[in-house]
């Protein structure tokens, strides 16, 4: 039987329906939204007991025909995740993966397709209804319902869902996902907009996540499948105890020391060996949930020392920033560097100068689209003291570059003001703790060490918080045991102004208002103490671009002289790349960009189109070739294509028989235009030898 539901979310109703598709997952939901419809399946195969970690997987893809295309490449078909559908994914994962029953262990995967797409209304959010919706009718112990809605602001009035034209036009593109009760996951960019618009902007979208979170409810009753149940793990008393006994005090020490990331580690470690060892005879094969146990018990002092005396694992109260180092152009021959530094977190961001053949192509369901600001993020294992596979870029990367991205990016010049194309290379070295947000500092450092005018300096820092019945407590700048040991991964970049990149994940069944409002704030504390030590170490761009970046200039020719620029078969645009050495880009509205290492050149090149295009004007001076000798007088191209009558009463200022005794095809002659009658051209040498200028020349030159 097939089961509808649907809800009004701002202009278009989002409708739920089960039962006629995939029918054999756990659970399958299509989700409607205008004319973009997703089918998402949830499926659960067998219980993992050994892992000590919930094996859940999501997948999303977008299905070319969706959007009436056929995939580009030589195979026609789909190929490996885009960043979109990546980034897509991990929408969806983020806010459902807190919300399943502790010790399930099964493996567990949601599968999104997109199926329709109304080039209108993005199916990210919808998936993430749909995923929800899929888990809620499924057997899987699911816990409760989330919803998912983008949020825009245009001229100050918030909007569910926006559609793309919309959010062109808007200061603020938000993903929220929560539950009834509260916020779980938000993703999103701003234009410097403030902690309070911020908050309202989370409240608004709340209200629309309640109605979807509803009618899931609704769904469920009329069709959801009994939750399998999930047996609790027994840990033996005596177990317990004896490690209680042999590991608690010791930990209490360790917690409580002020030691570095590896020391810590290795500390651990010891103490773990020295208890598994101690009771292997008398607990055998209980290594698993021995580790479980100090693990829980590490987090518990960690959690108890912040909460009571507020103090964390590096001696810091809950408000104190790590230590900060900047060091500037530190690669000679790359555009701008920045060495970015905060306790053991070490980002180094280089900057790339590009022309316009460098832009990145974004081709997907939507119409296709250029990007012309890019920032790539890179984790290698070393980072954190590992061995690992230098294989392809991961999804954390991939999600890390996306927010430092945009919180950069409204942050660089136009393209009017500014005609590079811009890349940010972030390699992390370093990692205890926001990495990405070291990524937003060492990227806004970089682009002003690279002599680029962004409108604002940008700061990025992680917030973190620990919370155990009504008592917690909000940490700036969390280490890497804080957020894997904490309930909150909350980063927030911006400028002095306000917000432009934001992301927040909840490890529990959601958080308050009134616990966002200290975050963000606190938020803003941190961030302006680092937007501090950014200012000391560089204020302002450098007035000049690097030497070894390329010379880009641009004009502006009439969209009727773009063939005469290419010449046939390209050959006149590729003898001047080759003549100027630079590199030449014609946009379908007569923009050209001109780049080359040598600016004397990119400028000659410049100024050859604009001779190339020009239109004749009367009294102007010419240097133009003779392409025909009659016996009334010679026929002179003096731009490219346009050819003057050079009267034999013109040539010269005392009177010839012939032209040819004067002049020979082929020849380069400075020229005078008298006048332009029905099209054609009257040219004058005789004017110019008047005014006592030389009427010859030894090379073609541009027009005077």
């Amino acid at each position: 039987m097939v089961y509808t539901k649907e809800v009004q979310i701002g202009k278009q109703k989002l409708i739920f329906e089960t039962g006629k598709l995939a029918k054999q997952a756990n659970g399958a939901v299509v989700a409607r939204y205008g004319d973009t419809m997703v089918l998402v399946t949830a499926v659960a195969g067998g219980l993992r007991e050994e892992l000590d970690f919930f094996p859940l997987s999501v997948e999303y893809r977008e299905k070319s025909f969706a959007a009436g295309k056929i995939p580009g490449g030589f195979f026609k078909r789909e190929g490996k995740p885009t960043d979109k559908e990546v980034l897509s994914s991990r929408l969806i994962d983020r806010p459902i993966r807190p919300l399943f029953a502790d010790q399930y262990r099964n493996d567990t995967q949601v599968a999104a397709f997109v199926y329709s797409f109304d080039n209108e209304n993005d199916s990210d959010v919808i998936a993430a209804c749909a995923a929800s919706a899929a888990l809620v009718v499924s057997n899987i112990p699911y816990l409760e319902p989330i919803g998912e809605v983008r949020v825009g602001r245009i001229n100050g009035k918030f909007i569910v869902n926006p559609t793309f034209q919309e959010l062109e036009a808007s200061d603020i593109e938000l993903v929220v996902a929560g539950t009834e009760s509260s916020i779980m996951m938000v993703e999103g960019e701003s234009k410097e907009v403030s902690e309070n618009d911020m908050l309202d902007a989370l409240k608004f979208a709340h209200a629309e996540i309640k109605k979807i979170v509803e009618v899931q409810k609704e769904l469920q009753a009329l069709c959801g499948k009994p939750k399998m149940e999930v047996t609790p793990k027994v840990i033996d008393e005596n177990l317990l105890s004896d490690v209680k006994a042999l590991a608690l005090e010791k930990f209490k020490i360790i917690v409580a020391s002020v030691l570095a990331k590896e020391e810590r580690a290795e500390k651990n470690k010891e103490l773990e060996v020295d208890v598994l060892t101690a009771l292997a005879e008398k607990y055998p094969e209980q290594e698993v949930v021995i580790k479980e146990i100090l693990h829980d018990m590490e987090k518990d002092l960690m959690r108890n020392r912040i909460l009571d005396e507020g103090l964390r694992l590096d001696g810091r109260n809950t408000k104190q920033v790590r230590p900060i180092t900047i060091e500037l152009g530190i690669l000679p021959r790359v555009h701008g560097s920045a060495l970015f530094t905060r306790g053991e977190t070490q980002s180094l961001t280089t900057l790339t100068l590009g022309s316009k053949g460098d832009e990145q192509i974004i081709d997907g369901l939507q119409t296709e689209y250029k990007k012309r600001f890019l920032l790539h993020y890179n984790f290698p294992p070393f980072s954190v003291g590992e061995v690992g596979r230098f294989s392809g870029v991961g999804r954390r990367e991939v999600g890390h570059g996306n927010l430092a991205e945009r919180s950069l990016k409204n942050m660089i010049p136009p393209e009017d003001k500014f005609p590079y194309i811009v890349r940010l290379n972030s390699d992390i070295l370093e990692s205890n703790g926001s990495s990405s947000m070291a990524t937003v500092c060492a990227g806004s450092l970089a682009l002003m060490d690279g002599g680029i005018a962004i409108k604002n300096a940008i700061a990025g820092i992680a917030m973190g918080l620990v919370k155990e019945g009504d008592k917690f407590a909000i940490l700036t700048d969390i280490l890497g045991n804080e957020d894997h040991l904490g309930d909150m991964d909350f980063k927030v970049a911006g400028s002095e102004n306000g917000i432009t990149g934001l992301q927040m994940d909840i490890k529990i069944q959601g958080i308050s208002y009134e616990i966002m409002e200290k975050a963000l704030a606190q938020a803003k504390e941190g961030r302006l103490h680092i937007l501090g030590i950014m200012n000391e170490a560089i204020k302002e761009a450098r007035p000049n671009i690097s030497n070894f970046a390329p010379r880009i200039f641009t004009t502006k020719i009439p969209t009727d002289k773009i063939g005469a620029v290419i010449g046939p078969g390209g050959k006149i645009i590729q003898k001047m790349q080759k003549d100027f050495s630079v590199e030449i880009n014609i946009e379908e509205d007569g923009t050209v960009s001109i780049a080359g290492q040598d600016a004397a050149l990119a400028k000659e090149a410049k100024e050859y189109i604009k001779w190339l295009t020009a239109e004749p004007e009367i009294g102007k001076i010419y240097s133009g070739k003779i392409m025909k000798i009659t016996d009334f007088g010679a026929f002179v191209e003096i731009i490219p294509g346009v050819q003057g009558l050079l009267h034999i009463s013109q040539v010269d200022t005392k009177r010839i028989n012939k032209v040819t005794d004067v002049l020979k095809e082929g020849e380069i002659i400075k020229v005078k235009l008298l006048s332009i009658e029905g099209g054609k051209l009257s040219l004058s040498r005789k004017a110019i030898m008047k005014e006592g200028q030389p009427a010859e020349e030894t090379s073609e030159t541009n027009a005077e």
